[in-house]
């Protein structure tokens, strides 16, 4: 496919997707390579910012998304209101917190670490699809274990999981008196940048 012509149907594809796709989902219905499309993409990405666009192409989840640039945060809220994101209390954050630190992990590791029972907490974070179950542990019981979602993903704003500060990083901040860069912050800084919208 010609070079245009490609570029204008991934631009429709990420235009019209739901959630974030990946460029070998892209690839298979564009007849393409992976790469081939990875290469349009980041011409892609250097139009929109060339042209000064509230558009770009967002790299969440593994995947691509077509998202608004930050600076019109303000104006999708207006126009969505609460539709657009969602917030967690401070005991769903620690808790999202420590299974994606600490996944999979079961229901009594996390009340081991927080110290509080969690189990209405982990429900709520299985209704907004921001946990999923991961199996069982092969111990006494086989206790459910909990791990994070592409969602969690999509929601922080995130490539992949790893893509979080690491702990040692975290201690060293809080420690500086500097601000954690916990997922709540990830999301405060990187999720509002429009389109990528909440459950």
């Amino acid at each position: 496919m010609e070079s245009s012509k490609l570029k204008s149907v991934l631009e429709t594809l990420l235009f019209v997707a739901t959630r974030p796709l990946t460029p070998a989902e892209l690839a298979e219905v564009v007849g393409e390579t992976p790469s081939a499309v990875s290469a349009v993409i980041a011409e892609m990405k250097e139009d929109f910012k060339n042209r000064g666009s509230s558009l770009q192409v967002a790299d969440v989840a593994e995947g691509h998304q077509l998202a608004t640039q930050s600076g019109y945060t303000y104006w999708v809220k207006k126009l969505f209101r609460d539709q657009t994101s969602f917030h967690l209390s401070q005991s769903a954050m620690e808790t999202l917190s420590i299974v994606a630190y600490k996944q999979p992990i079961t229901r009594a590791e996390i009340e081991e670490i927080r110290g509080v029972e969690v189990s209405g907490v982990l429900e709520t974070l299985l209704e907004r699809k921001l946990i999923t179950i991961a199996g069982r542990k092969e111990t006494v019981g086989r206790p459910l274990l909990y791990a994070t979602t592409p969602e969690f993903l999509r929601h922080f704003y995130l490539w992949k999981i790893s893509d979080l500060p690491s702990l040692e990083d975290l201690a060293k901040e809080s420690e500086a008196g500097l601000e954690e860069k916990n997922p709540e912050n990830i999301a405060e800084n990187n999720l509002a940048k429009g389109s990528v919208q909440d459950a």
